[in-house]
Order: structure tokens, then C-alpha cells, then sequence
């Protein structure tokens, strides 16, 4: 099933449909915590729409529905890695690697990537440290969420960048 989902980056026309999705996906995070009020449930279609200004987006489409997405800010060498969704009846087949691996190759000249997750998200937690990301730092948000970050250093890569290139 897998097999037959292309990814591609996002335009400003699927805002509406990846702002859908978030929600769908992001119910489950919300009972985990038990708080329905938590940023991606809360996004309107003008933010989402707005972030389309300064991030890229990454679109998991299967049949001309988008069934997963993640957006990207890359800042001070560091690519941000945000809102990785993937539709509930999608989930566990490769298609959430899938998309931070395209993401890591889209943004090969960065240093690093940096992502976050809610500490009590064991499913994430275990993709993330999965595909090589490390957890440096921990926030509360709240008192019902704390924030794990994980970040992944990319060592000389760069480097091998620019012998592929000459």
C-alpha cells in the first residue's frame, strides 16, 4: 500500500486539506494528554496558509488525497522539522519515515535537524530515535505537556555534498 504514495512538496491550494489532516491526526496526541487544546488542533486555515510564507512543506499523497505532510524552517544551519502527520489509517507503513527521510534530503547542506515531540508520545519517540535523532533538551508546555527536542548532527555532509557537485 505504501508503495503507491508519491511525495512532493506542498503548495499554498493544499493548506485547507493538510490543515484537515493535522487535526485528524493530531486527536490522538490530544487524548494522550488528555487536552483538546493543544497548537495543532487550534491552527486556523490563515496560519497554516501563512507558514506557507516561510516554510516548505512535504505532501504524502495516495489517490489524489493528501494522507500525510511535514513542513521545514531551516534557520542558522539547522533544519526545523514540524507537524509530521500522517492519516490514522496510514499509519505504520513507512509513509512518516518516508517523509523525514525526503525532508533530510531536500536539506542536505544543513548541520543539523531539530524536532520536537510531547514526552508521553512513545510511538513518535521510538520513530524519531529510529531514524537517528538524539534528545538534547526537555519543556514543559503547560502542565499537562512536556517537550522532548531531538536533534540529528550531520558531520561533514557538506562536505561530501560538494564533491558530488564538481
Amino acid at each position: 500500500m505504501a508503495e503507491q504514495i508519491e511525495i512532493s512538496q506542498a503548495v499554498f491550494e493544499d493548506a485547507i486539506q493538510i490543515l484537515a489532516l493535522q487535526k485528524l491526526a493530531y486527536q490522538s496526541e490530544a487524548r494522550i494528554y488528555n487536552d483538546w487544546t493543544i497548537p495543532p488542533l487550534l491552527q486556523t486555515v490563515e496560519e497554516i496558509r501563512d507558514e506557507f510564507a516561510t516554510h516548505k512543506f512535504l505532501k504524502a499523497v495516495s489517490e489524489s488525497s493528501i494522507i500525510g505532510s511535514v513542513r521545514t524552517r531551516v534557520m542558522d544551519n539547522t533544519c526545523h522539522i514540524g507537524r509530521l502527520i500522517v492519516h490514522p489509517e496510514w499509519q505504520n507503513l513507512g509513509i512518516g519515515t518516508r517523509l523525514v527521510t525526503e525532508v533530510e534530503l531536500m536539506h542536505r547542506d544543513v548541520a543539523r535537524f531539530e524536532l520536537f515531540t510531547g514526552s508521553n508520545s512513545i510511538r513518535n519517540l521510538h520513530l524519531y530515535h529510529k531514524l537517528g535523532y538524539k534528545e538534547f533538551r526537555r519543556e514543559p508546555l503547560g502542565s499537562k505537556v512536556e517537550l522532548v527536542y531531538l536533534e540529528k548532527i550531520v558531520i561533514g555532509k557538506k562536505k561530501s555534498i560538494g564533491y558530488k557537485n564538481l
